[in-house]
């Protein structure tokens, strides 16, 4: 019998609708636009679901197709031209693979485009589904934090989400979701998946999985799961609260081996157990000017701050000195920051290794705070790429945050300028630096959760602070003029809505 040809794509990107501008082909290109056997290059031993497909190809006899893989870092919605050109590469790359017995796919599940009504990776997973036909397997990985649509189901067969946040389980997912690609190509019994959404945009640290109610959720959807005959996968999804769409909100994913009636009624559990904790689902963190004080009181040190109006992972601007300047103006401890500041980079060259420098860093984007007004010494010029072999939030192993500057102020703080915006996603953004984070007093981390796989184990103690910003953590501080409503926490609404 001849090896299953599966297809092996992704098209990624967690868009933020409050954000200006709009991505677009170049910032793929950044972060990653791969053909053929360049994705094998980049992404098979990465800890990431793409990964997770090429070791399911080992484990279980695929020949591996690599397409087309496209991930850019967070940022704003895409532009139309950028999402068809890519889509269109995608496409062809597909039919480029010759015949196939299945396709697994890995989307993000938040991605919005400009001018398209409706979810985009809903979008492109029927785009996918008209290539190949009504009969071939459709296997679609998402992000913890999709807002995903109903009409996601009529594309994908199997529907398989991260279960945890920080995300250090996406190759994990990718595997399963190459487990159930093997079942449908060997048997022919082709899951189907069901969705329920959810009228609640759940705050950022309450999506954590480490903590309770989501702990306690995940427990019961493995109960669930574990007691019921045909179920394969059943999942919360936290979803992503800084995309404004008619998608926008937390759901329950549900797949079953041929049964869809198995797939709906262990979703409505999930569901009504998920909606019988709705008011857990929230947080109330301090303030900068409360943060700093609690901080500088406990003497843990290092201390990790971490800026949710700031947190660059969901699209934020990467250059707030929110926390920064509360800090100078209370004359607090010791800071490390990492700011995006290609400007400030270009300074810091133009100085060289060892210069006395005067500049303004930060604050150009995110105008919350000013720009900190900077007095030190150049400590070192890096080209910013580093490698990350361990199981991360975001699974990437290969990194690239611009060429970089690190100053050491005449204060004693340590200030890295960065020429592309980068996520606290990795200790060796700094330890490549020469940075040790374990000798900090204060670390200022740009991430709401995701930092924590990175973070923990240095880190004496961590204080999530509510700022500013293009990823504040309260929903209530954004204008949402197209998600559906009524939804918590905006509105009141009934407790028996479900």
């Amino acid at each position: 019998m001849s090896r299953p040809r599966i297809a092996i794509a992704a098209f990624m990107h967690e868009s933020n609708g409050f954000a200006a501008g709009r991505t677009t082909e170049s910032d793929f290109a950044l972060g990653g636009l791969d053909t053929g056997e360049a994705i094998r290059d980049r992404w098979a031993e990465a800890h990431h679901e793409i990964g997770g497909f090429f070791e399911a190809a080992d484990r279980f006899g695929f020949d591996a197709r690599p397409a087309l893989t496209a991930w850019a870092m967070p940022s704003a919605m895409l532009n139309r031209s950028a999402h068809e050109a890519i889509l269109d590469r995608l496409l062809a790359s597909l039919r480029g693979c010759g015949p196939v017995d299945g396709v697994l796919l890995a989307l993000h599940g938040a991605m919005v485009v400009d001018g398209l009504d409706g979810s985009a990776d809903a979008h492109t997973a029927m785009q996918v589904r008209k290539a190949i036909g009504p009969k071939i397997p459709l296997i679609v990985t998402l992000d913890y934090h999709a807002n995903v649509s109903p009409s996601l189901a009529e594309a994908a067969d199997g529907v398989i989400v991260y279960r945890t946040y920080p995300h250090v389980d996406q190759r994990e997912r990718g595997l399963r979701a190459g487990e159930l690609m093997h079942r449908a190509v060997t048997t022919g019994q082709k899951p189907v998946t069901f969705i329920r959404p959810l009228p609640i945009l759940v705050h950022l640290l309450a999506q954590n999985t480490n903590r309770d109610p989501v702990l306690a959720l995940n427990r019961e959807a493995d109960a669930i799961r574990d007691s019921t005959p045909g179920l394969a996968d059943l999942q919360f999804v936290a979803g992503f609260p800084y995309a404004d769409t008619l998608s926008t909100g937390a759901s329950v994913v549900a797949v079953a081996f041929e049964s869809a009636d198995v797939a709906r009624t262990a979703a409505e559990a999930l569901a009504a157990k998920v909606w019988s904790v709705r008011q857990a689902l929230t947080s109330q963190p301090p303030d900068a000017e409360n943060a700093v004080k609690q901080a500088t009181e406990s003497h843990n040190w290092p201390t990790v701050l971490a800026d949710l109006g700031d947190n660059i992972g969901g699209g934020s601007a990467a250059d707030s000195t929110v926390i920064a300047q509360e800090i100078l103006r209370q004359d607090g401890p010791r800071f490390v920051v990492a700011l995006y500041d290609p400007a400030a980079v270009e300074a810091c060259v133009a100085a060289g290794v060892g210069s006395e420098i005067r500049i303004e860093a930060g604050g150009r984007i995110d105008r919350n705070a000013p720009p900190l007004k900077i007095k030190g010494r150049v400590k070192c010029l890096h080209d910013g790429r580093y490698e990350e072999p361990e199981a991360r939030h975001g699974g990437v192993r290969f990194h690239d945050q611009g060429l970089s500057a690190v100053i050491e102020t005449d204060r004693g703080d340590t200030v890295v300028c960065t020429s592309h915006r980068h996520a606290p996603f990795s200790l060796r953004q700094l330890t490549s630096l020469g940075i040790d984070p374990g000798q900090a007093q204060i670390l200022i981390v740009k991430a709401a959760v995701a930092f924590r796989a990175a973070y923990e184990p240095v880190a004496a103690s961590i204080v999530e602070v509510d700022t500013p910003g293009l990823t504040a953590a309260n929903p209530a501080r954004f204008d949402y003029r197209k998600v559906q409503r009524p939804i918590l926490p905006l509105d009141e609404i009934p407790g028996d809505i479900l």
